[in-house]
């Protein structure tokens, strides 16, 4: 299918599921963090779950879980261009039947998606809080993506409980010096932890994301902490497990 590029717009392969992601260098462009939430999301195959993908970019999430899933996908986004950027993506993958794009603002998604409806939602949120002394990037685009400027880690939590069925699964990728306090807001909202996984550049160093599903109204005991995932080996290269995540078996 032939779709109109802006400017500043390519088109990159996301070899694992053979798709194609409009990326914008001014605007928007995915990194590991979506790749990794995409992969550590565990969505039915069948086609009677409800998905729904927050703060989504350009889709590539919501892309991603359409691979894995017969079900209905919404991704809900908040920022204009990135929102039509998602959407001509998925008509570049042949996959409006399946998914749909919100432009909203995800603390108003339940005006758009019925209350305790989802079986599974993603959200590669902002990660960092904003205060007077915070170094926000000058590009409105970026610094909406990256910081708590429109949606913080409360509303977040409210909106994802709001909207998830009991024992509904959300699944999160965020950073580890705000570990404590996601759990503390995930316990505030009825969400239980259940998996965790640390992941870190390289073997030694410190993490430096944090991936954590949560299962609403579940049981507070249960939690596994998964073995650490390590990106890169010594020479910068994909270890294995990666690589995969982002190539496939090829």
């Amino acid at each position: 299918m032939s779709i109109e590029l802006r400017n500043d717009e390519r088109i990159d392969q996301l070899m694992q599921y053979n798709l194609e992601i409009i990326q914008s260098p001014s605007v928007f462009s995915f990194s590991l963090d979506a790749v990794l939430l995409g992969n550590f999301a565990r969505v039915p195959h069948h086609n009677r779950a409800h998905v729904v993908d927050l703060c989504s970019g350009n889709g590539v999430v919501a892309l991603m879980l359409s691979q894995q899933t017969q079900s209905q996908v919404q991704a809900v986004e908040l920022q204009d261009r990135l929102a039509d950027m998602a959407e001509r993506s998925i008509q570049l993958n042949g996959l409006t039947d399946q998914i749909q794009m919100i432009h909203a603002d995800v603390k108003q998604a339940t005006e758009y998606i019925r209350k305790d409806s989802v079986d599974v939602i993603t959200c590669n949120p902002p990660y960092f809080t904003v205060t007077e002394s915070s170094r926000k990037n000058p590009n409105s685009h970026l610094a909406i993506a990256r910081h708590e400027l429109h949606l913080t880690l409360e509303q977040l939590m409210q909106t994802s409980a709001g909207l998830l069925k009991t024992r509904g699964k959300a699944f999160f990728v965020h950073r580890p010096e705000r570990f404590l306090e996601i759990m503390e807001t995930m316990k505030a909202v009825d969400l239980a932890p259940k998996r965790i996984r640390f992941v870190h550049p390289k073997a030694g160093r410190e993490a430096n994301m944090l991936l954590i599903e949560g299962i609403k109204q579940g049981k507070p005991d249960g939690l596994k902490i998964l073995p650490p995932l390590v990106v890169f080996d010594d020479d910068g290269h994909y270890l294995p497990e990666v690589k995969r995540m982002i190539y496939g078996d090829k």
